[in-house]
């Protein structure tokens, strides 16, 4: 089937990795989140390790509607300075990250249980990290929205660059419950951090967010979100 070029598009852009199963993670994510609105055409770009890049990407899609879907779980540097500023010099708009938020709960849970983790496992919730205190924040946020619907404690943690470490966060809620702890991938991706929560010492650890139904869902609403407010810049009050 074709589709007329008229179609808007959605550009989906990660961090980017040079591992392959990184890139085609990306690639199979944006895959499903085009699956399910075959009105909008989804394509990928990276900020860094991996092609196209953004601004590439931008260009090729040269007066079409575009709308940039950050592929990420927390504001923070990489949003406002490698997304943001490239976007803005584009003249395109910029979705909100993909996170914090309740429609990644099923995805967080979901990679759990597949990882056979039993219910009410204390976990902690395990982030990339960044130096920003913006996506710190909001790797708590979602644990606190993950502990909500597990009924069980969880804590935030990084890979790198913030505290408390996945290590730290591990030992302290196992001092805490006694028990084993589980470790939630909060991750889009495999490649290093991964590597490294697998060599946490955790009782078990999820797989990346993936493409998890979920996921591809939130990718979906984040454009029709900023698509949505685009359309309305012009028109003011009007309800």
């Amino acid at each position: 089937m074709t589709y007329p070029m008229s179609r808007p598009v959605l550009l989906a852009v990660a961090h980017g990795s040079r591992d392959p199963k990184a890139q085609q993670t990306v690639r199979s994510l944006a895959a499903a989140a085009g699956e399910l609105d075959p009105g909008v055409e989804v394509r990928t770009a990276f900020v860094q390790n991996a092609e196209p890049s953004l601004a590439g990407a931008l260009a090729a899609a040269a007066q079409r509607h575009v709308v940039v879907v950050p592929l990420l779980l927390s504001a923070g540097y990489h949003l406002s300075q490698d997304i943001g500023e490239v976007a803005t010099r584009a003249g395109v708009p910029v979705a909100a990250p993909l996170g914090p938020g309740p429609e990644l709960v099923p995805a967080l849970a979901g990679r759990l249980r597949a990882a056979g983790v039993p219910a009410g496992t204390p976990v902690v919730l395990a982030a990339a990290g960044s130096a920003d205190p913006r996506a710190a924040g909001d790797a708590r946020n979602q644990a606190t929205l993950l502990a909500s619907h597990l009924q069980a404690p969880v804590l935030a943690a990084f890979a790198s660059a913030a505290r408390p470490t996945v290590g730290e966060a591990i030992a302290a809620l196992a001092d805490r419950t006694g028990g084993p702890v589980a470790v939630a991938s909060y991750l889009l991706a495999p490649g290093v951090f991964h590597d490294r929560l697998r060599a946490s010492g955790a009782g078990w650890v999820s797989a990346p967010l993936g493409d998890h139904p979920a996921v591809a869902a939130q990718i979906l609403d984040r454009f029709r979100n900023a698509s949505d407010q685009r359309l309305c810049t012009p028109c003011g009050s009007r309800r």
